[in-house]
């Protein structure tokens, strides 16, 4: 049983019938769920995922202090500090993890504002520009048991995936950090025997590539701990998660060198296949450079086309 399963489980046995016994007039105004931070939220936990912070629970959401008081959230507190402290051979915590509670009762506004530092889930321009997408991927994540007043479900249908123009910003730039570190830099560092400075070069570019692929299948990039997990399950150019591992673990010796940069390019190929495809690109070439350019040239708004083109990245 998973972090999600362990759950839901959970909050049937016990943290339901508290809500119906309890709080049955507060109901209407209420969600639950698991979100947020933890391998738990992803579906990527594991054995060795409970090591720590892995018990029985679940989320709460509550809106402000405006429609359910201290007085209330104070109560539901206590409700929750009362369900079993163990479950399933998995005792709770008596401690909160690093950062501040993940389960129990949670204020909507709070919630995402620690995630974004927009309480109400509404980003400009610019907050979409500099969130980190791994927040945004903790805003998305998980599932909602229920949601019956609809603010937690509202909030995340308008973050589940960036605005056309950011996208294309993003991608832009990791286009081009692609090119600089893969079809350039790699080379030029193998030429000058900096070896340990290649596989910074081979790093860049496969930090750039993952971000793109995401990008291309509209999906946020979790923690980059998960980020191989998670690219191995996406529809669009999961295999080049082979390719790109070879890229991280084999050395730079000259006959594999050359090898190396083959692969750069065979998986800069398959980039620049997908870009086509979706019709972002009007450049008709190898060079990951050009096609950077012309996925910005793309962008609709003017200010953010204008930006410097790895202002996103």
């Amino acid at each position: 049983m998973n972090g999600l399963e362990l759950s839901r489980a959970f909050f049937e046995a016990y943290g339901r019938p508290m809500l119906d016994e309890q709080f049955p007039d507060l109901l209407p105004r209420l969600a639950a769920g698991l979100i947020g931070s933890g391998s738990e939220c992803f579906g990527y936990d594991d054995a060795v995922s409970r090591d720590h912070d892995f018990e029985p629970g679940f989320c709460l959401f509550l809106p402000g202090e405006d429609v359910v008081d201290r007085r209330t959230a104070f109560l539901l507190e206590r409700a929750y500090a009362k369900l079993p402290k163990e479950f399933m051979g998995l005792r709770r915590s008596l401690m909160q993890p690093v950062g501040g509670p993940r389960r129990g009762i949670l204020r909507t506004g709070e919630f995402f504002a620690e995630k974004l530092s927009a309480a109400d889930g509404a980003l400009t321009v610019e907050q979409w520009l500099t969130v980190p997408e791994q927040s945004l991927a903790e805003c998305t994540n998980g599932v909602l048991f229920f949601d019956n007043c609809g603010e937690v479900t509202r909030i995340r249908e308008g973050l589940r995936f960036f605005p056309e123009d950011v996208r294309r910003k993003k991608l832009a730039g990791h286009l081009l950090l692609m090119a600089q570190a893969g079809q350039y830099n790699y080379q030029r560092c193998i030429r000058h025997g900096e070896s340990a400075a290649a596989q910074l070069a081979v790093g860049e570019f496969v930090r750039s590539t993952i971000s793109a692929v995401f990008l291309l299948n509209r999906q946020y990039q979790p923690y980059y701990k998960w980020s191989f997990r998670a690219l191995r399950a996406l529809p669009k150019l999961s295999l080049l998660a082979e390719l790109l591992e070879y890229l991280l673990t084999s050395d730079n010796e000259a006959t594999q060198a050359q090898e190396k940069y083959d692969v750069i390019e065979s998986i800069a190929a398959d980039v620049i296949d997908e870009l086509m495809e979706q019709e972002l690109t009007n450049a008709t070439c190898g060079d990951l450079e050009k096609h950077a350019y012309s996925v910005n040239d793309g962008i609709a708004d003017a200010g953010l086309r204008n930006l410097h083109v790895l202002a996103a990245v």
